[in-house]
Parts: structure tokens; sequence; C-alpha cells
């Protein structure tokens, strides 16, 4: 039985050098999928939207991710994530070896199968992993512009800059007023420890997370699950890391989950 005709988009900026976007794209050839490496000014999700094909995959970090599987919803198409980035966050949640790509092409082929999971959303926008407000967005706003100024201590100096802002957000959850200097919502739920994120154990229960923590040292997160959320700020514009990436909303901003709205295709025995 053959595999889909498949259309694979290749971020060159989220690798590494091993392998190679070439040498993707090459190795998806080989399979009988069609690579396609983006250009810097190349609109992903149209490219997507257009293409003649019975699958869209990725191959990218987190940030890459949930526009091309958004068309994949738009399009009642399966989705194929291939972890090409630095943190590959959602790959490792799906069970993929997040250290080879190339294996993740065999979901394309007659060996893969599908399972259908859950895509958040925060103003209408799809995101995959999950979305913070507060000190994480703010690093993240600090260490994209500096990156793209090419600056070698990006991180440090971001993060001394951050540590600076301790302020509360001023934030409210469906009405009701709390004092927080993070506050993630996930797409489904987080084992979490000390300011980190670990794994999720499903990806389709149905249900947004939302985390709140206070100060800078986070030894505490106070959680909640819901269908659905509002949260407000003190500002009419806030900053916000969506699967990573910076981003900003006019407040406040609505949350949903689409239940098993993607269909994803995985190899037969990832990981």
């Amino acid at each position: 039985m053959p595999g889909l005709s498949g259309l694979l988009l290749i971020n060159p900026r989220s690798g590494d050098d091993s392998p190679s976007a070439d040498e993707l794209r090459a190795a998806a050839a080989q399979r009988g999928i069609e690579g396609r490496i983006l250009e810097e000014d190349d609109d992903a999700a149209e490219i997507a939207r257009s293409a003649d094909a019975e699958a869209l995959g990725m191959a990218g970090g987190d940030g890459s991710l949930a526009a091309i599987a958004e068309v994949a919803i738009e399009r009642d198409l399966p989705f194929v994530c291939v972890p090409f980035g630095t943190r590959n966050h959602f790959a490792r949640d799906l069970g993929l070896d997040r250290d080879d790509p190339v294996a993740a092409l065999d979901a394309f082929g007659p060996t893969g199968s599908e399972r259908r999971i859950d895509v958040g959303r925060v103003a209408g926008r799809a995101f995959l992993n999950n979305v913070s407000l507060g000190i994480y967005a703010s690093l993240v706003h600090e260490r994209e512009g500096h990156r793209r100024r090419s600056n070698a201590f990006a991180r440090l100096r971001a993060l001394l800059l951050t540590a600076r802002n301790r302020e509360p957000l001023g934030l409210s959850i469906d009405g009701e007023q709390v004092e927080a200097q993070v506050a993630l919502v996930s797409n489904n739920a987080y084992k979490l420890e000390v300011f980190s994120l670990g794994e999720r154990e499903r990806l389709d229960e149905g249900l947004l997370h939302l985390y709140l923590a206070t100060g800078w040292r986070v030894s505490e997160w106070e959680g909640r699950a819901a269908a659905s959320l509002t949260i407000d700020a003190a500002r009419h514009r806030i900053k916000a890391a969506v699967d990573g990436e910076p981003l900003a909303f006019e407040t406040p901003l609505e949350f949903s989950i689409d239940p098993l709205a993607l269909r994803v295709l995985v190899p037969a025995t990832p990981g």
C-alpha cells in the first residue's frame, strides 16, 4: 500500500547542521514526499493552503508548527510533525525521537498511523503547546529582539532585563483578580516542575490547563482546568509567548480548546 502524497515545509532557520535542510529535503524526496525549503519571505500557511497534497508536514521548531496544523484542520488533512528545531516539545509529547527528524518522515508512509489530538486557541489563533504571559513571555521577546541583532549574549541580557520586572501583571481570570508574575495556559496538562515544563501524558483530554505563579523563584504553581477562559490585564496590550514565539495581543484574551480537531500522523513505532 503506497503512502500519502505529502508536502513537507522545511524551516531552515530552525534546525542545526545534522541533518541540514537540504539533506532533509533529499530524504523526503527518497520517500516520494515533496520538500520545500522556506525562504525568508515565504508565507508557509498560504503554501500549505494551495498545495496539491494528501498530508501536510512541517519541519521546524515548536513555533513553526501551529500555522500549518491550522491549515490541515481547515482542509481536513492529516498533519506530520518533523522535529527540526531547538525545543521540539510537541514532537516529544507525540512520542517522536527529537534527535531523528528523518525517522519522522515515515509518518507519511503506509505504516504511519493516525491519531486525533486537541488544539488550543487564543484570540482565535491556534496553539499546540501553551501560551505564557509574564516573566517568561518577556524573556522570549527580549531573546528574539537580540537574536535579530545577532547578539551573542542575548539570553543573559534578556534574563537580567526581565528579572528587574517583578510587578504583578494585574490579571483577572474570568473576572477574578489574581496576583501572578507568570501565567501559562496549556493545551492539556503538563507535569510542572520548578519553573519548567515537563511532558504531557495526553493530548486528547479536551481541556485547557491554567498555571499561575508568583515571584521569580517559582516554587509552587496554582492550577485549574477549563474548556475555555478569559484573561484580562491592567494593560490594553500584553506580550505573550505562543508555543515559544513572541507575540502581543489586545486584552482581554479569550482562550478555548478544539477537542480532537487535528489529525496527526506518526510513524508506526515513534521514538
